[in-house]
């Protein structure tokens, strides 16, 4: 998973395609658009959407057909996102929103458990089988320290 943007805009029940073509534009004046723009298959984000993005070197990306629990997850993910990491901390400009999701999307790949997945991470990390009671548990900051993985001391 690649790191992307995430912005925020003036957000109605039942936008139009010509209000999401005008949000795209906002979003993206001058500034370097991301690789990919992944939205679902709503009727607001119809043909005129998909050429606008695709006049910004955007590649549209839909969910799949039929699908709808993808939007769900995609959902979640931003929310945990907002929630873990964006919540706490000041964003700048665009050089630190992308290296703190480029670290965040390691940490929730690699460090941060999921119940979904029986507290392994979708990385293949095993949750820690019987661990003596005497062990070690050690704590090793990410995310500048905001989260942590433990592990048991060798």
């Amino acid at each position: 998973m690649s790191a992307g943007i995430f912005l925020h805009f003036n957000v109605t029940r039942q936008p139009t395609s010509a209000c999401v073509v005008q949000q795209l534009r906002e979003a993206f004046p001058y500034a370097a658009a991301p690789r990919y723009l992944i939205f679902d298959r709503g009727a607001s984000f119809n043909d005129d959407v998909v050429d606008t993005i695709k006049s910004f070197g955007i590649r549209p990306k839909r969910t799949s057909f039929q699908s709808p629990w993808q939007n769900g997850i995609a959902e979640r993910f931003v929310g945990n996102c907002r929630r873990e990491l964006l919540g706490h901390v000041i964003i700048v400009n665009e050089h630190p929103l992308r290296r703190l999701m480029k670290a965040y999307i390691s940490y929730y790949h690699e460090d941060r458990t999921h119940l979904g997945l029986g507290k392994e991470t979708p990385a293949g990390r095993k949750a820690e089988e019987h661990p003596a009671p005497d062990c070690r548990v050690v704590s090793i900051p990410r995310l500048g320290g905001l989260h942590h993985r433990y592990g048991i001391a060798a």
